[in-house]
């Protein structure tokens, strides 16, 4: 199962179009999320049998209070610009029940202000 974090709201709208489009079972969580619906998309998603594989959170919103244990796979959309942020981020998959090995990519366009911060 993968968690996608991204830091703009505008961005996981257009995933969660192309994940409408494509037919997939996902979980979004920003902002504007409540707190009962936090919990009850949790519990969808680390459901032992559940068809939710993609689970897209906004950075800032995802970073705390969120245990997504079952996910395998974190990829930072783009990045925070504080770091702290994107550690809290990585560390929603790395969790209490957690059993497999936890795979975590960040996107990076190359020749970009992004990457020279990256590369410190």
């Amino acid at each position: 199962r993968v968690l996608v974090f991204v830091t703009m709201t505008r961005m996981l709208d257009i995933i969660e179009d192309y994940c409408l489009y494509r037919g997939h079972k996902h979980c979004r969580l920003d902002g504007s999320t409540s707190t009962e619906e936090r919990e009850e998309m949790m519990a969808a998603f680390n459901a032992p049998e559940s068809d939710h594989f993609l689970f897209m959170l906004s950075t800032r919103a995802g970073g705390l209070g969120i245990n997504l244990y079952t996910a395998d796979t974190v990829i930072l959309y783009d990045s925070d610009w504080n770091p702290q942020a994107d550690l809290q981020a990585q560390d929603r998959a790395h969790r209490i029940g957690q059993t497999r090995p936890v795979s975590i990519y960040r996107f990076c366009m190359e020749s970009t202000l992004e990457e020279k911060i990256l590369e410190r």
